[in-house]
């Protein structure tokens, strides 16, 4: 099968386990692609893809922006500071504005959870959801699971533990959906104030000691605090948190088997890991940002695809 059984990424939620591999192999070559000295393909030719973000964004926009031009779409970039939203037009009259410019592809990010399906719902466009609140982040779950198949061939049967800020984070969930579909066992682990109570519903282990969930993962997701989400204290100080929930090279080294450390950015340098975690040969945090643009360039065919089939 080669073609996505979705119209557009919304959430992992959606997706099948035949979605992702596809995603994963239609990747795989894009990632060929990228280490050409002539890093451009005709994919996306004649289709314009259109970037909105109502929230602060830097990675995953770059990202998208490479991934799009490498493709050669045409773009269109979209600031909600410095547009009309803030003067108090609405989310659906702004896309509308936009797709009168004959727009094919919309990648948005948004504050609102839901924001993406409500879009997709109104208007005649391919929307993918570059993160709607704290609830999901598709395309950076699914590199981060990208991430673990290239470092151990597959991710069937990897321990994987989330570590951090679960409460506020949409990679968490979005992880949890996508390492699930792929055959992964995962934890999650943070103070009991930033882990969700529905959380064990989902079939993940909930460890509060963070040398406990070291010990038993392969595989470690340190997440961010996400203070910008946080409307009261979760935690008495980051002090104390760094030293619950800090990963260091001691920490590491003290453990009885090498484990591999992710992080989605942007890194808090010294709270959540230190520079000689994220530094050393034990991390994958660039791996990540490479792959980031195979699986974003894999999202943007793919669904360029149904555009035409459609």
């Amino acid at each position: 099968m080669n073609q996505l059984s979705v119209d557009h990424l919304l959430g992992i939620k959606d997706l099948n386990e035949n979605d992702i591999h596809l995603i994963f192999k239609t990747a795989d070559n894009f990632k060929d692609v990228i280490n050409r000295p002539i890093k451009k393909v005709p994919s996306l030719r004649d289709i314009t893809v259109a970037n909105l973000f109502f929230e602060n964004s830097t990675r995953t926009k770059l990202s998208f922006e490479i991934a799009e031009k490498r493709l050669s779409a045409d773009i269109l970039n979209f600031a909600a500071s410095s547009s009309s939203v803030t003067k108090g037009e609405t989310l659906i009259d702004t896309v509308n504005n936009i797709l009168a410019m004959k727009v094919d592809m919309v990648v948005m990010r948004h504050p609102n959870p839901g924001a993406a399906v409500f879009l997709s719902k109104n208007i005649n466009a391919k929307i993918i959801n570059a993160g709607d609140g704290a609830h999901e982040h598709p395309s950076q779950a699914l590199l981060d699971a990208y991430s673990i198949r290239e470092k151990y061939g597959e991710v069937a049967g990897k321990k994987v533990v989330i570590v951090g800020d679960i409460l506020h984070s949409r990679v968490a969930l979005s992880n949890i959906f996508c390492l699930q579909k792929l055959g992964a066992e995962v934890m999650v682990c943070g103070p009991t104030t930033l882990i969700p109570k529905y959380i064990a519903a989902l079939g993940v282990k909930v460890e509060n000691n963070l040398i406990k969930a070291l010990q038993w993962c392969d595989i470690a997701n340190m997440l961010r605090i996400q203070l910008e989400r946080q409307d009261i204290k979760y935690f008495p100080s980051l002090r104390e948190y760094i030293m619950l929930y800090g990963v260091n090279k001691k920490i590491l080294d003290s453990l009885d088997k090498e484990i591999t450390i992710m992080h989605p950015g942007p890194i808090n340098r010294g709270v959540e890991i230190t520079s000689d975690v994220a530094d050393s040969g034990q991390s994958i945090i660039l791996n990540q940002v490479e792959n980031g643009v195979a699986i974003r360039m894999a999202i943007l065919y793919l669904l360029a695809g149904k555009i035409i089939t459609n």
